[in-house]
């Protein structure tokens, strides 16, 4: 197994990530409220650093962490000194007495240190502490993913607001065209039908720019529920902030040997299994701990006073007492060997565990460079496609001025137009989306840090 970032040091990475983010919740009373208010703007590195503090699958990964954390603090108890303490009162009826005494007070506080419990101890410590690097793991998983959740739904509210604007480009070209095909009808140069078929292409183009609007609406909804923004205040509910950034197609590239390789060494869910493979190991030795005496070191006081209905304190004994005591399991009914066969079976479902994440993780990159080689490839196709639609708008316009192409074919190459501009919009974001995949299969933390550059809320 390969010596990897130690889970402390992704502990320590992003504590200082959310130490960069300014305070979001409002403050009442010292607690946080959830309540947040809309802002005016909101970029994606920003909408990043809010999820970070505030992805309700985040913070339940950070709340993981703690319980693991007083799972270790339980099991070390077991290597330090226990002291307890024990206090008494006794009265008896005098006919019940053996001491002729009726009134017992008693004190007992005994210190105790485990010497040697067959190596079960130490086994249980390491294998939780092992168990709580495989959370710190766990959350760094977490974190990705749910930023990967953010990052693809700002996107895609970017390219739902860049299709509503293609939708009503088109719609205002059909506008024209149809004004344009009336004057000419009322100059008699053109039939009552072609002014028929232009109210018909404007009318189709309606339910695409309906579409577009309500879907802009729901991946707003979306985004706030990967960001973990909650709001029911009446001054937020009709709110919508102006969304900062623009699809862009910057070329990347992806080997795929390196890429396995990275994700191998990189993948906090693959680091995690290797990690509850250890701890799987130790628990092994927890169990087989049961074969083995053990022997603890002890010493205690006690104070004792007995009376006859007075309090005195010359009744009272009190001293000392230290010993050594051990407790072996001779024969338990093969109750140990169940248990040892238990964690052994335990371990060999973590190995094949770890054996079919791998495959897993080979089959997820594999398929992310994939999809990364499509949608560059139909980014760059997108391009020339969009030139050549908008050039064919052009000269089908001057074609039927001048009276040598019908309104069809102004139509039809209206309608190319749009589809090219739809085509690449879609094109862009599948990019966009395809290399945050990539990034994430290869165990890649996001590629923006949050740096709170926009107030919250902002001025």
């Amino acid at each position: 197994m390969k010596n990897f970032m130690r889970p402390s040091h992704l502990l320590l990475l992003g504590a200082s990530l959310l130490a960069t983010l300014p305070a979001v919740a409002q403050i009442n009373d010292g607690k946080a409220d959830p309540e947040f208010s809309v802002p005016d703007r909101l970029d994606l590195n920003y909408a990043l650093g809010f999820a970070l503090d505030n992805n309700f699958a985040i913070r339940q990964a950070k709340e993981r962490i703690r319980q693991q954390e007083g799972v270790v603090l339980e099991v070390r108890s077991a290597q330090i000194p226990n002291i307890t303490g024990a206090a008494g009162y006794q009265r008896n009826a005098d006919e019940i007495s053996s001491n002729g005494r009726d009134h017992v007070w008693s004190v007992n506080i005994t210190a105790r240190q485990t010497l040697f419990a067959g190596g079960g101890v130490a086994a249980n410590v390491r294998g939780q502490r092992l168990t709580l690097d495989a959370a710190a793991l766990a959350l760094q998983s977490v974190i990705n993913d749910a930023l990967l959740d953010v990052r693809t739904k700002f996107y895609t509210i970017l390219v739902n607001r860049e299709k509503i604007k293609v939708q009503e480009q088109s719609t205002e070209l059909l506008k024209r065209q149809l004004q344009d095909v009336k004057n000419r009808y009322e100059a008699g140069t053109v039939s009552n039908f072609e002014v028929l078929r232009a109210e018909v292409a404007l009318a189709n183009a309606q339910p695409a720019l309906i579409t577009a609007r309500n879907d802009y609406r729901l991946a707003i909804e979306e985004l706030r529920r990967a960001l973990g923004f909650v709001t029911a205040a009446d001054t937020n509910v009709a709110k919508v902030p102006d969304f900062l950034g623009t699809l862009e197609f910057t070329p990347a590239s992806f080997e795929l040997r390196a890429a396995l390789t990275a994700a191998r060494n990189q993948r906090p869910d693959l680091q995690r299994l290797y990690k509850l493979q250890s701890a799987a190991e130790e628990g092994v030795l927890v169990r087989r701990a049961g074969y083995l005496p053990n022997l603890s070191l002890y010493g205690a006081y006690d104070w004792r006073m007995n009376s006859t209905g007075s309090s005195s304190l010359s009744n009272a004994r009190d001293g000392w007492s230290v010993g050594l005591q051990s407790q072996w399991d001779i024969f338990d009914g093969r109750a140990t060997s169940g248990r040892v066969a238990q964690a052994r079976s335990l371990l060999e479902q973590t190995k094949l565990a770890v054996a079919e994440a791998q495959l897993t993780v080979d089959v997820d990159v594999r398929r992310a460079i994939s999809t990364f080689q499509q949608a560059n490839e139909l980014a760059e196709a997108s391009k020339k496609v969009v030139e050549q639609a908008e050039e064919a708008v052009r000269l089908a316009d001057a074609r039927f001025s001048a009276g040598t192409a019908t309104q069809l074919d102004v139509l039809t190459a209206q309608n190319d137009l749009t589809t090219a501009r739809l085509n690449q919009l879609q094109a862009y974001y599948s990019y966009n989306v395809a290399v945050a995949n990539v990034r994430r299969a290869m165990g890649l933390t996001d590629e923006m840090r949050p740096t709170g550059e926009l107030p919250w809320p902002p001025k």
